[in-house]
């Protein structure tokens, strides 16, 4: 009787599950006795948890639990791991309690577990938010713990193998969500043999029809190349034996969904995908696989344009291997990669080969690295946005079509393909993309929007006092830039709202010959937190977002001697005293006063200002047709007016019917840019064959500005008439 066999005989009523024996066997494997023996009591813990339920395939669910620790058993996972994968549903699904893992198998058997285990007790909006916000849970746990992605990838695997038993609907949102986060997961992580299966199963349930297809097809199609595999595989084993490089080559067949995927990028029919079967050479040096090239090119001709050398420049999950296509017989492309057998031990198990080479005997990986490298961006990315932002961010940086870009001192960064400059600059570091300016691409200065492409050498010149420009979120695309920009502007319009709060209240006080300096901090914090804030700055930011009325909090800052008296209005059953101060408007407010675009007010308009909820200030013209509405709240009027000297731009939107002839746009671009004027948007729509109307969105100093261009328009022969548009 083998251990295993002997281990399963102490088992109480002689319980077996299917598959426990063969787990047991692969860990005596790799695994000393004594923690083989913790499995087993792991294994009871479950089976006596479980007892009674059932899995919709009909199995006992103890199955579900060992087939999963049996997929990262093959894996060689610790013993830790694979106890936890026998526990992984059992706080979820069974009343075991995570205290019981505790303190039967210590506290980090039950953190993998609870890492694990879905959110059960929050309540959600929706089960999209609830969806995200558990995978935002497990993605930042496993940022402690990498084993927890690991076994999540597992139970993954595993319900993927069983998915038939499932209802259409429900196996085909499973199918892609499989597809969007975990199959890339697990590539990200360099997990090769889990993403194939993840891949080809998602893609069978998704796509049944296009699966059954395409397989059928790639069997009629490339069935005669599995003729040509041994004689090639013969003669390149026969030529590395003659140059005395001791290796092995085997062949291999490209997956179907990695097929599908090349067919779908490329637009092509499967007969033009070339490298659906290929060789695999292990040699055991670096040195061997540059000796191996040379080999296999004096052995076939290779085709030009397509070597890739994966081990001088590793992909970003850490992937290593020399990539070349052969012609072979009877002219038949053929992809050869070539590797050593620790870059074969990355390549099929990724971050997993790291507990292989725990001992420290073979150092040659540095796969945990690139993962916790990875992580650490998880964390900054989830920083100031919520779980659908997040999950989105993370499906972005999932599927990295890589640019590789070049440091002015020659280091290499990995960026996704669309990449711009302000992307390259929070991948070099966090502070310089806050506080870079201008960028230098092949020594050349670039604007910061500029898309980066494959061997440039990018500087970035940075300012000691610059900040984030909120444009540059329009295009960048990695997700630590995105989040980073995000999470500056929101701490930008917090500040913001704080000091606008504070004017507001100040202009309300006014009426009373008050000022909140006078009033003191005291009577400040008091107030506030009888409106249910906790500190004055809350209640500032409250009052900019329009949360708090401006006129309301001054009756409670109010001594109890003061006399209210002005202009009164009712909000809600309560008698609100109306400002009489006006609050000046200086056009570098920033995000916490914005100009409505029904009605492009412009220094010199006559204007008003209405506090939107979220929004802060409001600017429209007075005789905008929106305003309308607003007599019915004139608590939220705010008097409003334009400071003296004013020099920034702002949007000012006109309309001008011309004759429909040819060049009429651009003459009336080059009228209107001879009087210095920008022009930030232009539209044109025609009305029949001898008429147009043009929509062009100027960018303007004021009123005197705006009278220059429409002069000038005006005596244009092909413009026929022109208004300033307002709603």
């Amino acid at each position: 009787m083998d251990y295993a066999s002997s281990l399963l005989s102490f088992l109480p009523g002689g319980r077996r599950s299917p598959g426990i024996t063969q787990l047991l066997s692969k860990l005596e494997s790799y695994l000393p006795e004594d923690q083989i023996e913790r499995v087993q009591l792991a294994y009871e813990l479950a089976e006596q948890s479980h007892k009674g339920q059932k899995r919709l395939t009909g199995e006992p669910y103890i199955s579900h639990p060992v087939a999963v620790a049996a997929i990262l058993a093959d894996l060689h996972l610790d013993a830790q791991t694979i106890c936890a994968a026998l526990l992984h549903d059992v706080i979820e699904d069974t009343p075991t309690a995570k205290e019981e893992i505790v303190a039967q198998f210590g506290r980090e058997v039950a953190e993998l577990v609870d890492g694990v285990s879905k959110l059960d007790q929050v309540q959600f909006k929706s089960r999209k938010e609830a969806q995200a916000e558990s995978f935002r849970k497990m993605i930042l746990a496993m940022t402690q713990d990498i084993r927890i992605i690991m076994v999540k990838l597992a139970d993954r695997t595993h319900n993927m193998r069983t998915l038939g038993s499932m209802p259409p609907i429900k196996r085909r949102r499973i199918a892609l969500e499989t597809l969007e986060i975990y199959a890339p997961i697990a590539n990200r992580l360099g997990i090769h043999s889990i993403k194939t299966e993840l891949e080809n199963l998602g893609f069978q349930s998704l796509y049944p029809q296009r699966h059954k297809v395409l397989d059928r097809e790639l069997k009629r199609a490339h069935g005669n190349q599995k003729e040509f595999l041994p004689k090639i595989t013969g003669r390149l084993n026969d030529a590395l034996k003659k140059a005395s490089i001791k290796g092995l080559v085997e062949s291999r067949e490209k997956h179907l969904y990695g097929v599908y995927q090349k067919m779908r990028k490329k637009h092509v029919p499967l007969a033009q995908i070339i490298d659906v079967y290929g060789v695999r050479v292990i040699v055991d040096s670096v040195d061997a696989c540059y000796r191996a090239l040379g080999l296999v090119h004096s052995t076939y001709k290779p085709m030009p344009g397509r070597f890739k050398d994966y081990i001088a420049i590793p992909r970003i999950n850490g992937y290593q291997s020399l990539h070349t296509t052969l012609f072979g017989p009877n002219g038949i492309p053929l992809e050869v990669q070539i590797r050593t057998t620790a870059m074969h031990q990355l390549a099929e198990n990724g971050i997993a080969a790291h507990w292989q080479y725990k001992t420290g005997e073979d150092t040659e990986t540095s796969q945990p690295d690139h993962a916790r490298d990875w992580l650490k961006k998880l964390v900054q990315m989830q920083e100031g946005g919520n779980s659908e932002e997040f999950i989105e961010s993370v499906k972005i940086d999932l599927f990295p079509d890589k640019v590789y870009v070049f440091t002015p001192k020659g280091n290499i960064l990995r960026l996704p393909r669309g990449a711009t400059c302000v992307d390259f600059a929070y991948a070099v570091h966090t502070d310089v993309g806050r506080r870079c300016v201008a960028a230098k691409v092949d020594r050349r200065l670039t604007p910061l929007r500029t898309i980066l492409r494959n061997g440039q050498t990018v500087e970035i010149i940075t300012a000691k006092n610059a900040t984030p420009n909120p444009a540059w979120s329009s295009f960048v695309v990695t997700a630590k830039a995105r989040a980073a920009i995000r999470t500056h502007l929101k701490g930008m319009q917090h500040g913001e709202a704080i000091e606008l709060g504070e004017r507001l209240i100040n202009q309300a006080l006014a009426e009373f010959k008050l000022t909140i300096k006078r009033l003191g901090p005291t009577t400040l914090l008091a107030a506030a937190r009888h409106l249910g804030c906790k500190t004055t700055e809350e209640l500032f930011e409250k009052v900019a977002l329009g949360e708090r009325l401006a006129p309301l909090v001054a009756r409670h800052l109010l001594p109890i001697d003061t006399e209210a008296h002005g202009n009164e209005s009712v909000a809600d059953g309560v008698a609100v005293t109306g400002p009489t101060g006006t609050l000046s408007i200086a056009g570098t407010e920033g995000l916490m006063v914005t100009y409505a675009q029904c009605c492009y007010a412009i220094p010199g308009d006559d204007i008003i200002a209405f506090l939107s909820i979220g929004r802060g200030v409001v600017i429209h013209r007075s005789k905008c047709g929106n305003v309308r509405h607003w007599h019915k709240h004139p608590e939220k009027w705010l008097p409003v007016a334009w400071e003296g000297g004013i020099e920034r731009t702002f949007a000012s939107e006109i309309k001008i019917e011309v004759s429909n002839q040819p060049g009429v746009l651009a003459a009336i671009a080059s009228g209107i840019a001879a009087t210095g004027t920008n022009i930030s948007r232009a539209d044109v729509a025609e009305h029949d064959g001898e008429s147009a109307t043009i929509t062009v969105e100027l960018q303007v100093r004021h009123r005197v500005h705006l009278a220059t261009v429409l002069k000038a328009i005006r005596h244009m022969p092909e413009a026929l008439s022109l208004t300033r548009l307002i709603a």
